[in-house]
């Protein structure tokens, strides 16, 4: 062998050795890799030039605006959640879908979300999904209707208070650039070239086709998909117009007792105190933790297959949510499903507030003890977990899709089905691959023996001692050989504990500058997942 020959296979070598260590990382631990060797990270990148010529600054200000709101899915096992973050290890699903507004020219990255009037529907956690979220915002408009004199100005959006569920908000906006850096701008030349006062456009004078859909989609990445839009008044809001919230978790039956899992559920219905049911958040200082559940229910996802078999789901629909409530509730289910725990147990948690103590919800139940601070448990993994629907009042919103040419022929390339089709295919194949795994273990070893739901007819006996996996829903299980029931467990602190410590502690100094910030903002006690 040559010595050049050496030379570049030694170099190959060398490449290749100072990548493995970074095989087996997953995405979060690259992306802090990579903030930490780019000390600039969180720094605005200098604006892309054409040429040796500086692109020119685009005038929003020649442009009148109008409301709208969006409907969006997204896949949130990609996400650190949805609320944007200044920093955030993964990103953020409003950190994304802000830079596709930008890139496509609908509002002003200098104003950030307060600046286009932002407001989300619901906030969802990491690892949790959405199928019907919604939000509100101020877009620039195609319409040929000229601007007002401060009505359709962008600066009256900035000049107006923030909400109070936004507050962490920077004012320069998500900043995500990176991530849109190489995708083009939709850049279309404004339909009047000065700002003249005259009246608000009316919706008529407004484009009625204006593809938001397609051009929104065409730049956003593939597990955040826009389905429908509507004009919206200038009074609503995406969170505070909302009248309830319906949300899913999937779950496998396997081993669960689902009729009493859907006796635990339906003892939800109607208003509660779910102190024991949710995270305590002490930064909003919430004193009341009452709720209504307007529906609650195990159901299977494909009611044509027999009881028991596929994909069940249990389905929640209230009008305000806590943080982690649907997570802590499914938590609680799948004890009771597998037969550690009684149905009761959930009344018993629900009966939290001594000055309203709950009767027996059945005539041969005994009074259910009252449970002031919540026990130790697990929450249930927030991948099942999916904000399905938004409710609002009838003709609030008007949800619209982009309409395809008179002339076009074939499919529709504007409608996002196509490449979910596609990823749901895919999804479907992956499921049949890791199914064949499986098939394949079997061969060589032994099923772990089913021991739920306890006392279930083919089901053995638990044996003294034994390792059990208790269910956490998403595939995820807890191994331990003793159990604790629930109402013996520790007792974490009471909601107004938790309070005091954190205004007398690390929390006294942001509470006064919240204080001081929305002395006339409505306050927002709906945490959401």
């Amino acid at each position: 062998m040559t010595g050049g020959s050496s030379l570049r296979l030694l170099r190959r070598y060398a490449r290749f050795t100072r990548m493995e260590p970074y095989k087996n990382w997953s995405r979060e631990e690259l992306i802090t890799r990579l903030q930490q060797l780019d000390p600039h990270h969180d720094r605005p990148r200098p604006a892309h030039e054409v040429g040796s010529k500086a692109k020119k600054a685009f005038n929003f200000a020649a442009y009148p605006k109008r409301k709208i709101a969006l409907k969006f899915t997204y896949n949130g096992i990609h996400y650190g959640g949805m609320e944007f973050q200044r920093d955030p290890v993964l990103p953020t699903v409003e950190g994304v879908l802000f830079d596709a507004l930008v890139h496509t020219k609908l509002v002003d990255r200098e104003g950030g979300l307060d600046g286009c009037g932002w407001q989300r529907c619901g906030r969802t956690d990491k690892g949790v999904s959405a199928g019907g979220q919604v939000v509100s915002l101020w877009v620039r408009s195609g319409s040929s209707a000229k601007l007002s004199s401060a009505k359709t100005n962008w600066q009256a959006i900035e000049d107006q208070p923030s909400s109070a569920d936004s507050e962490d908000v920077q004012e320069d906006g998500p900043g995500l650039e990176g991530d849109f850096g190489l995708m083009g701008d939709f850049d279309e030349p404004p339909t009047n070239n000065s700002v003249v006062e005259a009246s608000v456009p009316s919706q008529e004078a407004e484009d009625d086709n204006p593809g938001y859909i397609y051009k929104l989609n065409h730049v956003l990445p593939p597990t955040i998909r826009i389905l429908a839009w509507s004009p919206a008044s200038e009074d609503f809001s995406a969170r505070h117009s909302c009248r309830w919230r319906h949300y899913k978790y999937f779950f496998s039956p396997r081993g669960l007792d689902l009729a009493a899992m859907s006796d635990a559920a339906s003892r939800l219905m109607g208003e509660h105190d779910f102190r024991n049911l949710c995270k305590i958040d002490p930064g909003k200082q919430l004193t009341v933790f009452t709720r209504r559940i307007l529906h609650a229910s195990i159901d299977p996802v494909d009611p044509s297959l027999p009881a028991g078999e596929g994909l069940y789901v249990f389905n929640l629909r209230g009008n305000a949510f806590l943080y982690n409530m649907v997570r802590h509730i499914m938590a609680v289910l799948l004890l009771v499903g597998t037969g550690l725990e009684h149905p009761s147990v959930m009344t018993a948690l629900l009966n939290a507030d001594p000055a309203r103590p709950l009767p027996p919800f059945r005539p041969d139940e005994p009074p259910p003890p009252l449970v002031t601070g919540k026990p130790e448990y697990i929450i249930a993994d927030p991948l099942p977990l999916m904000l399905w629907e938004c409710g609002y009042d009838e003709g609030a919103l008007d949800w619209r899709v982009d309409r395809a040419k008179p002339d076009a022929a074939g499919e529709a390339a504007k409608s996002p089905l196509r490449g979910m089709m596609c990823a749901h295919e895919r999804a479907v194949l992956g499921a049949a691959l890791e199914e064949h795994f499986l098939k394949a273990a079997e061969r060589f070893h032994t099923p772990p023996k089913p021991y739920f739901p306890i006392g279930a007819p083919g089901v053995e006996r638990l044996p003294e001692g034994a390792m059990m996996s208790l269910p956490l829903g998403g595939g995820m299980a807890k191994r331990m050989a003793t159990y604790t029931p629930l109402l013996e467990r520790k007792r974490m602190l009471t909601p107004e504990e938790v309070n005091e410590r954190y205004r007398l502690g690390r929390g006294a100094k942001r509470l006064e500058r919240r204080a001081a910030a929305s002395a006339n903002a409505t306050a927002d006690d709906d945490a959401d997942e």
